[in-house]
């Protein structure tokens, strides 16, 4: 924990305060606000605790503050964003009809942007209920999406090797982690919402399986996280590259013919039975073609694009496939070899995605900036380059003839 005592630290916890405390004076949410205050208080008192040479101390303050007492306080009081009740009522309709979607949704609280997979993180609800702090605690969605968020990191840096992972500044994986759930990336989506921490979780343990040589584990995993969200669709061929590119295109071939499918597998029932709501709340309504306009209204360069008239859509949707080309052709002429190049890959596809899309939050570019930290900080060590011994041995010589001659002994008996 030594490297945690450097001044930079320090100057990172007062930065993560005041971007903390930019929430409770701009944002008109009160679960941003309440979390805004806890965050701050948690990241000043890191930053002093860095400064006394605590490090300890400092990310116990930080994870206190800006993860366990607002998740905590929010899920026992039943507060939280839109997401988290929309996630808890389709699981609620994914075990009584079979399909998570309303019936002709007329508000935009009845609508679920999300795909078929996304239910599972709400059943949780619909079997414990709310009678009861426990019972509250348990079904609440957000620990649940959580869950999948750490499984999937800490199960991809497993998968990645046995060596130390390199981490932050010296400080290998098991340090880093608690730093990187702390940091205002990850801490206000799980505090808050928690609905993009299962499709971070399941990217890094798919792109780690890569990474492996694991085609069947990869596949499996992408599966799971198309069924989530369609977000997670470009970590398909990001996974099947790399794949290729390190193991062989049979390797490849069996991982997205194995993502393909089961994300048919998972969506088919869905599909079959609402598809003309599965279409309009998951596909039109987060790209704002539906009857009820989608809240994603932040003021990225998509949306900005898609007020100029009514020709504005068209030219986002025009400027999202050009800049998804772009990707896919980096992919095909300088393919990624590591989980590094493989998470950096994504996550720019993923910001291209977000930042031209016709609606979109500022939150949503979370998961990109988590990708790129998580594969660094789980990224094995790079492997001592061993020496031959004919050149150990005629490096040892040459030390030995260079050396100057000290003073004549004689031996010693003993």
């Amino acid at each position: 924990m030594t490297s945690f005592r450097t001044p930079w630290f320090a100057l990172g916890w007062l930065c993560a305060a005041a971007w903390a405390l930019s929430f409770p004076l701009l944002s008109t949410l009160d679960t941003h606000r309440l979390w805004g205050w806890c965050a701050a208080a948690g990241y000043l008192g890191a930053a002093c605790a860095t400064g006394l040479q605590r490090p300890r101390a400092a990310l116990a303050l930080a994870l206190a503050g800006a993860v366990a007492v607002p998740l905590l306080y929010l899920a026992l009081t039943g507060q939280g964003q839109s997401e988290v009740a929309v996630i808890e009522r389709s699981g609620r309709l994914l075990l009584e009809s079979g399909s998570p979607y309303v019936d002709r949704p007329g508000r935009v609280e009845e609508y679920t942007p999300y795909l078929p997979g996304m239910a599972l993180f709400g059943i949780p609800r619909a079997v414990f209920g709310d009678a009861g702090r426990l019972a509250r605690l348990l079904g609440d969605a957000r620990i649940w999406c959580a869950v999948a968020l750490f499984v999937g990191m800490w199960g991809g840096r497993r998968l990645l090797g046995t060596r130390e992972a390199r981490g932050v500044r010296g400080v290998g994986f098991r340090g880093t982690f608690p730093l990187l759930v702390a940091s205002p990336v990850v801490a206000l989506p799980l505090a808050v919402s928690g609905v993009d921490l299962p499709l971070a979780g399941s990217c890094c343990l798919a792109l780690a399986a890569a990474a492996a040589g694991r085609p069947v584990l990869a596949g499996t995993v992408l599966a799971g996280a198309c069924a989530l969200k369609w977000t997670a669709w470009p970590a398909v061929p990001v996974a099947v590259v790399l794949l290729a590119a390190v193991y062989g295109w049979r390797a490849a071939v069996r991982c997205g013919a194995l993502a393909v499918a089961g994300t048919a597998v998972a969506v088919l029932p869905a599909a079959l039975l609402q598809p003309a709501e599965l279409v309009r709340q998951v596909f039109a309504f987060p790209t704002g073609r539906a009857e009820v306009a989608t809240p994603a209204q932040s003021p990225l360069p998509g949306r900005l694009i898609s007020e100029l008239g009514p020709w504005g859509w068209w030219v986002t949707v025009v400027l999202l496939l050009l800049g998804g080309a772009a990707v896919a052709v980096s992919l095909l002429l300088r393919p990624p070899r590591t989980v590094v190049a493989a998470a950096d890959r994504l996550a720019l596809g993923l910001t291209v995605a977000f930042l031209l899309a016709p609606a979109g939050r500022f939150g949503y570019l979370s998961l990109p900036v988590l990708l790129v930290l998580w594969a660094r900080a789980a990224a094995p060590a790079p492997a001592p380059v061993p020496v031959p011994s004919r050149v150990v041995a005629a490096s040892s010589a040459s030390a030995v003839q260079a050396a100057p001659a000290g003073p004549h002994r004689a031996p010693t008996g003993g």
